[in-house]
């Protein structure tokens, strides 16, 4: 069984919203990026969590090989440490995210995989935590022509082993659909924390390098990689706190605080 991983490195988030509190994102004069150099890179978490829910396939004893791919410019800190955490392949192709839109991610991912002789299982995170759209595993899998799932919770091979049972968060509760392979399949918060790597697989992973595929090696076309909707400009939105601090023994501030509460209509 070949599972693929679809992986993306963003900006930290929590280093983000932090500049973001301190006022100090600044919106660069193309009005599209970020002028911060100093906020790390990483994979985005809920890649990180498709991976662990491909190896906890392999854990419940699916004989699987797992391969990540990832498109960017040099992506190798985040496939380094794909490969601690216990990806067998890591896959770098080049190409400049901020010229890609979804389209063109898809179109890129898509090929690559059908060059490796498709695989089994795809399994990306829900959505990017820098632009939140979730389009590119819908994209994907229309291109390669599978059954797309989207956020799941839990991923598990059937008895069969020519299907994956997928447990979905809904608004109305989890979900269980069963779906053939091939099939793309997307994973969620709720799968709960990934794994640390060991510091063994760390050092192993530090010899392990990227193989690299050009994207003019995958038979792709201007039209293929033209984008179909572009960023026309980003804005850091202005934060406003309000804050009323109560002051007096805890009693009295008590209730000066529930009689406020009352007055505003909370309670």
């Amino acid at each position: 069984m070949r599972i693929v991983v679809c992986v993306k490195e963003v900006l930290d988030p929590d280093a983000v919203n932090s500049f973001a509190v301190a006022g100090r994102l600044v919106i660069g004069d193309d009005g599209k990026s970020l002028t911060q150099t100093a906020i790390p890179r990483l994979m985005n978490g809920f890649d990180e969590q498709a991976l662990e829910a491909a190896l906890r396939l392999r854990d419940a004893g699916a004989k699987a090989t797992i391969a990540v791919a990832s498109i960017g410019t040099d992506p190798s800190n985040i496939l380094r440490h794909a490969a601690a955490l216990g990806a067998d392949e890591i896959v770098h192709l080049p190409a400049d995210p901020s010229t890609l839109d979804g389209h063109a991610t898809a179109a890129i991912l898509a090929a690559w995989i059908r060059s490796t002789g498709a695989a089994d299982l795809v399994l990306c995170g829900r959505q990017a935590s820098d632009d939140d759209q979730g389009v590119v595993p819908a994209l994907l899998g229309e291109r390669l022509g599978l059954p797309v799932v989207t956020v799941a919770r839990a991923v598990a091979l059937s008895p069969s082993g020519d299907a994956v049972r997928v447990t979905r968060v809904t608004p109305d509760g989890d979900e269980v659909v069963e779906v053939s392979l091939p099939a793309v399949v997307t994973v969620s918060s709720e799968i709960g924390t990934p794994r640390y790597p060991t510091a063994a697989r760390k050092l192993q992973a530090r010899r392990m390098k990227p193989l690299v595929v050009p994207t003019d090696a995958l038979g792709l076309g201007m039209a293929d990689l033209a984008p179909k909707t572009r960023l026309v400009r980003q804005l850091v939105p202005a934060l406003h706190g309000h804050c009323e601090l109560l002051t007096g023994a805890p009693a009295e501030a008590a209730k000066t605080l529930v009689e406020r509460l009352a007055q505003d209509g909370a309670i």
